[in-house]
C-alpha cells in the first residue's frame, strides 16, 4: 500500500522523470486512487492529477491512468467533495 506524504517518482513516455507527493487515497466502489501533487514546479498554483492504484503480477502496488471518463469523474468529485468538506472545516 502506498503511504500518504510519499515521494513518488513517474516516468513520462519521453523517459524524463516528474517527482510527486502523495497527497490523499481515496476509495470509490472498492477501488483505490492516488491524488499526486507535482513536486518542484515553478508554477504557483499546480493542479493534483489522479491515477488509479492497481497491483502487478508481483502483487505490487502500480499506478495508472483512468481512462474511463465516467470513472474519472466519479473520483474527482469524491476529490472535490473532500477539499470543500475540509474548506467548510478550516472556516469553523
Amino acid at each position: 500500500m502506498v503511504d500518504e506524504n510519499e515521494n513518488i517518482i513517474l516516468i513520462d513516455e519521453d523517459g524524463t522523470e516528474h517527482e510527486f507527493v502523495l497527497i490523499d487515497v481515496l476509495e470509490v466502489d472498492g477501488e483505490e486512487y492516488a491524488i499526486l501533487e507535482p513536486l518542484n514546479v515553478d508554477e504557483e498554483e499546480t493542479e493534483a492529477i489522479i491515477l488509479k492504484i492497481g497491483k502487478d503480477e508481483n502483487g505490487e502496488d502500480v499506478l495508472y491512468d483512468i481512462e474511463d471518463d465516467d470513472e474519472w469523474e466519479k473520483v474527482a468529485d469524491k476529490w472535490q467533495e473532500m477539499i470543500e468538506s475540509d474548506e467548510d472545516e478550516d472556516e469553523e
